[in-house]
């Protein structure tokens, strides 16, 4: 995860330092060219990532080799016509994008970090978005069915076995998911207030104005409510059927979606996209709501510990998760460092086979919702075993292979397509 969310300081990193130094070519590849300042960006970005001395032996040689190898798969896409679709390239961006927003804390941060709009960011990272899409597209075809065997997975068991050391404690988590809801009554106030913008847009009152002011959206109440250009599938479905009917300066009506009500403005339409502002009124739950969750949760699970139905079958019956609540509840298999902090704290102090009191967990930004976590099986850290951690060690032993086999296949790369080292 950590390397996706630096793909994009790489790229737009690279092209910054590019400007401050007197460049050369480090390497060709094909048709492509390597910077030294693209190799010293990475270089320097690798190192800190690992709180390494850039300047330390071998280390710029290592990274120029990744650079060329990488090249090396690129020219093979091409030449192999791998494709990639316009709308593959946008929703990686926008994921990319989603990923900083959660880890600056908002659109506008990333904009500070960066010293571009959204839309800028977007545009400079699109063709090496494309790139890497491209590589990863043929690297899944060449070596997605790679698997080792079960002599091939004893045989690296007992050369690395040293080097594989401790497995993890590792926990099997189900849960019963229940959202606070509002109450009808409630939540019709949050409405009144949003008609009343409407009411006073319409009446000549300023959009950004009252966005900066009443929109609980921190990602674009700054900005006067204004989202940009967007395809469908970014937001609520609720909230695209109300924009994407808009003319261009229409204003929609109240519009709910799972968060609260929208007061939309569409300001231009191109092509499959449209540029819109709003006006977010959060739906907030009340105390009442909270408790009525707490108490709903408290009974499901007096009714399991009382054997009247399994944990699997009241998660099916009752749980919010739409996600999990087809399996059961089951969220998965887990080693605890894998675990944010929230899901953590709920599962650390429970033994195998206990189920929690109802559990507030809070997913940022205000949003939280009430959880019964159950834990059907618990494995403490151990040395690993073969037998007992084959799944483990087989996909180790898959990725051993697919690393052997992708050296392998370099080398045949380097062979057949034109490269050079100019440093």
């Amino acid at each position: 995860m950590k390397f996706k969310i630096m793909i994009l300081s790489l790229l737009l990193g690279t092209t910054f330092y590019a400007q401050e130094v007197i460049d050369k070519v480090a390497a060709v590849v094909d048709n492509e060219i390597v910077m030294l300042s693209e190799l010293n960006f990475q270089t320097n970005l690798f190192a800190a990532q690992r709180q390494l001395d850039p300047n330390t032996p071998g280390l710029k040689e290592k990274i120029l080799n990744s650079i060329i190898e990488e090249k090396l798969v690129l020219a093979q896409a091409e030449l192999d016509s791998i494709m990639v679709s316009e709308d593959e390239v946008e929703q990686r961006l926008d994921y990319q994008i989603e990923l900083f927003k959660q880890q600056y804390g908002s659109k506008e941060r990333v904009e500070q970090i960066y010293g571009m709009s959204i839309e800028r960011i977007k545009r400079e990272s699109r063709d090496e978005v494309r790139k890497q899409l491209m590589i990863q597209k043929l690297r899944e075809k060449k070596f997605a069915f790679t698997e080792a065997t079960r002599r091939e997975v004893e045989q690296f068991f007992e050369q690395f076995k040293d080097s594989i050391g401790v497995i993890p404690e590792k926990v099997d988590i189900y849960h019963i998911y229940k959202n606070p809801k509002t109450s009808t009554e409630a939540k019709l106030q949050f409405k009144q207030k949003a008609l009343s913008l409407i009411d006073s847009l319409k009446a000549g009152a300023d959009f950004e104005t009252l966005a900066r002011k009443y929109s609980d959206d921190p990602g674009s109440a700054s900005a006067g409510g204004d989202l940009g250009f967007v395809k469908r599938g970014v937001f609520y479905p609720e909230f695209e059927s109300a924009a994407f009917a808009l003319k261009e300066g229409e204003l929609s009506g109240a519009v709910e979606s799972p968060v609260g009500f929208h007061v939309i403005q569409l300001l231009e339409k191109r092509g499959e996209s449209i540029h819109a502002r709003h006006i977010l009124i959060k739906i907030k739950t009340d105390e009442d709501a909270d408790l009525r969750a707490i108490e709903f949760l408290s009974e499901v699970r007096d009714s399991i510990l009382n054997e009247t139905g399994t944990f699997s079958d009241y998660a099916k019956k009752y749980s919010e998760d739409e996600d999990t609540k087809a399996f059961g509840g089951q969220l998965g298999n887990y080693y605890l460092n894998q675990l944010d902090k929230a899901l953590l704290d709920a599962v650390s102090k429970l033994k195998e086979g206990e189920i929690s009191f109802p559990r507030r967990i809070d997913y940022g930004q205000g949003n939280y919702g009430y959880h019964l976590v159950y834990i059907k099986k618990r494995v403490p850290q151990h040395k690993a075993e073969l037998e007992k951690d084959y799944t483990e060690i087989k996909s180790l032993a898959d990725d051993y292979k697919k690393q052997q086999k992708y050296t392998g296949w370099i080398t045949e790369l380097k062979d057949k397509i034109y490269w050079e080292v100019r440093l």
